[in-house]
């Protein structure tokens, strides 16, 4: 019998509904924010082509596996790890790796709640009209305005945080569910009209020619490691948040179909956003190769320059705004649910402890571009040096711990969990034996080359 437990958190209800979920998770500001600028600084179309590479041998088939963990075991990412290892046979220190997840999440939505912070900031900042007409030093001064000012950026952090709470707090079917529901066809809508945007005003062709067609020369040994990186990022990995997703899932659910869909879905997300982004940089004579300013400081610059710009920036910075709440909803989601499961506290309360957590490791992020600015405390080593308090948190969690939990998935998914289990929730098809084929001996080599470089030790 194929997962004959159930969630005490209920279920989706119905398969569409937990795809979307999942697509929800994974489209965020990696797809909106990140994508583009990676690909900008590392040549377009050869790292667009690399990065579909790795998402198939690391992102998909990890996908698969952490739905089959979750939906196995019904429970958070902790507690789901705990079960399927004793009912194998294995030591129960494979909780480590669900609390692992669930540290990580939790680190990342402190930081992420501040970046969703800024995209909230620039809603009414684009509506306002301040982008018109001005300078690339101004726009600069923009943005420089928002982070360095302590009190503005705490307070549209915890507005951005505020939602998220609510959101969660609700339940599967009345907040996760519901959110979805209304935050994914308002971000694919605005996306959509983004892309006939750039098309209609911007450098369209000199986009699509930079996005698609590959120019290897400009593909670095450092831009083949930003986009295996980069695969296992965007589609929420190694957070628990699909984990904690998929026990809420039915019985029916085709793991592979599903997780084949998200990815593509994922990649479709991040390739729009690319075609609404790089249209209007080219057309301005601005540089795609930006880095994490493109989205923030370049293209207030180039939508202040353009017909109805603040219309379409207002329309934008709203898109990255739902994006990013769809994500930072999961990444809340697996500490919540073992505080439920675990301590039998009432989901509303636990959400609002969490809350405060998240809240309070929050002022690390804030107070790193302003009061905590000039503190460098790992300075004194080559890896660390020059990096914020936010910049430590961020790699910690998103370089260090993402692809430690992700390698001990793919050895647990591959090796650890027998394979008469994983038949069970996968189906003997001939994608079954391709897919534990690749998790057992091809994503855990690629995702210890991306612990390796994130660690410093591979360059």
């Amino acid at each position: 019998m194929v997962s004959p437990r159930h969630s005490v958190h209920g279920q989706w209800s119905s398969r569409f509904i937990f795809i979307v979920a999942l697509i929800g998770s994974a489209v965020g500001l990696g797809n909106v924010w990140k994508f583009p600028y990676l690909a900008g600084e590392n040549g377009g179309g050869a790292f667009v082509l690399v990065y579909l590479l790795c998402t198939a041998f690391i992102g998909l088939p990890l996908m698969a596996a952490e739905i089959l963990i979750g939906r196995r075991a019904r429970r958070s990412p902790v507690l789901a790890m705990r079960t399927l290892a004793l009912e194998e046979g294995r030591s129960s220190l494979w909780a480590g790796v669900g609390w692992l997840a669930t540290l990580a999440a939790v680190l990342i939505l402190a930081a992420y709640s501040v970046v969703g912070g800024w995209a909230m900031a620039y809603v009414f900042r684009a509506a306002s009209g301040a982008f018109v007409g001005v300078d690339a030093y101004q726009a600069s001064q923009l943005f420089r305005q928002l982070t360095g000012d302590p009190e503005r950026l705490l307070a549209w952090h915890t507005l951005f945080l505020a939602v998220t709470v609510m959101v969660v707090g609700r339940g599967v079917r009345h907040g996760l569910e519901e959110a979805v529901r209304w935050f994914m066809p308002i971000l694919i809508g605005l996306l959509l009209l983004l892309v006939w945007y750039a098309w209609r005003y911007g450098a369209f062709d000199q986009a699509v020619d930079f996005l698609f067609r590959p120019n290897f020369a400009a593909l670095s040994g450092g831009a083949v490691l930003a986009a295996l990186g980069h695969a296992f990022f965007t589609l929420s990995l190694g957070m628990g948040a699909v984990m904690a997703y998929a026990a809420y899932a039915g019985d029916r659910v085709p793991v592979l179909q599903v997780s084949l869909m998200v990815v593509l879905a994922d990649t479709a997300v991040a390739l729009l956003a690319g075609l609404a982004t790089f249209p209007l940089v080219f057309s301005n004579g601005l540089a795609p190769a930006s880095g994490p300013g493109l989205v923030f400081e370049t293209l207030p610059l180039a939508f202040g320059a353009m017909a109805d710009g603040e219309v379409y920036a207002t329309l934008f910075f709203a898109m990255l705004m739902f994006a990013a709440w769809t994500s930072s909803i999961s990444l809340l989601e697996p500490a919540v649910a073992y505080l439920v499961e675990r301590w039998r506290i009432e989901r509303p309360l636990a959400t609002s402890y969490l809350g405060v957590a998240v809240w309070t490791l929050g002022l690390v992020p804030v107070f790193s571009f302003n009061i905590w600015a000039h503190v460098r405390p790992l300075d004194g080593w080559p890896l660390f040096q020059g990096r914020t308090l936010f910049d430590l948190m961020n790699f910690v969690s998103t370089n260090l711990m993402l692809p430690l939990v992700g390698l001990a998935v793919a050895v647990f998914a591959g090796w650890r969990l027998s394979p008469q289990t994983s038949r069970l929730e996968m189906g003997r098809t001939l994608g079954y034996r391709l897919w534990l084929g690749v998790i057992r001996f091809i994503t855990p080599v690629a995702v210890l080359i991306v612990l390796l470089n994130s660690a410093g030790i591979l360059q």
